[in-house]
């Protein structure tokens, strides 16, 4: 009698330790939440280059159920590009850049992709002051093994998207981000997109794809970082 309790007390046991480990085992296997944030760097607010980086997000949102998605524009904002050099503001001064740094450093945040207009070939004025003021982020590495994607908007098919691209992409590489291009088929170094229909950019189909596909490369490349 006392063996037969005892088996049973086995069996219970054992039932028990196996339902923990497969409860153990699917909760690991809930896959982890990754957000992407796409920055638009024009000074002209809700303009072609915030459309692009949005439907980067879009696509990137599209990925996966487990994929949030956040657009910052930078338009109307104030990010003085000193404070990097150590320059202190005069008293009243805006500064939009603190807060933008605490949604950027959010552990959940694991891609990023950066759009600007291409002025004389270069990022804009408010892009190259925004990414200066990244050198908050380098005592601590917190950019580092996140996902980077670029986007260019240009005034010609090629006004120097590529080489602005190249400029940004140099940047982000010292912040020891992992630096990807656009995604199948086109599948180049970022997304390219030329601004000659009014500021109609979505007329520019070659373009949007060039923007979905980067969206869609850095959300699979982010969601694989993370595991």
């Amino acid at each position: 009698m006392a063996s037969d309790w005892t088996r049973r007390a086995f069996v219970g046991a054992a039932s028990a330790a196996a339902v923990g480990m497969i409860g153990a085992t699917a909760q690991a296997a809930e896959p982890k939440t990754v957000k992407i944030i796409g920055v638009s760097c024009s000074p002209r607010k809700g303009m072609t280059t915030a459309t692009a980086v949005n439907a980067c997000l879009e696509a990137a949102k599209a990925v996966g159920p487990n994929v949030e998605v956040e657009l910052i524009d930078l338009g109307g904002m104030k990010i003085p590009g000193e404070v990097a050099a150590g320059v202190k503001l005069a008293e009243g001064e805006r500064d939009d850049f603190p807060a933008l740094a605490e949604k950027l450093k959010d552990p959940k945040v694991a891609g990023i992709i950066i759009g600007t207009p291409v002025y004389f070939g270069q990022m804009s004025a408010l892009c190259k002051a925004f990414l200066d003021r990244w050198m908050a982020f380098r005592k601590d590495n917190v950019m580092s093994n996140r996902v980077a994607g670029c986007l260019a908007v240009g005034a010609g098919r090629n006004g120097g998207q590529e080489l602005t691209i190249a400029s940004l992409q140099a940047i982000l590489m010292a912040q020891e981000m992992v630096v990807v291009g656009d995604a199948r088929p086109t599948q180049h170094r970022g997304a390219i997109l030329w601004n000659n229909w009014k500021d109609d950019i979505t007329k520019d189909e070659f373009g949007m794809q060039t923007a979905k596909n980067l969206g869609k490369r850095v959300a699979e490349v982010a969601m694989k970082m993370v595991g």
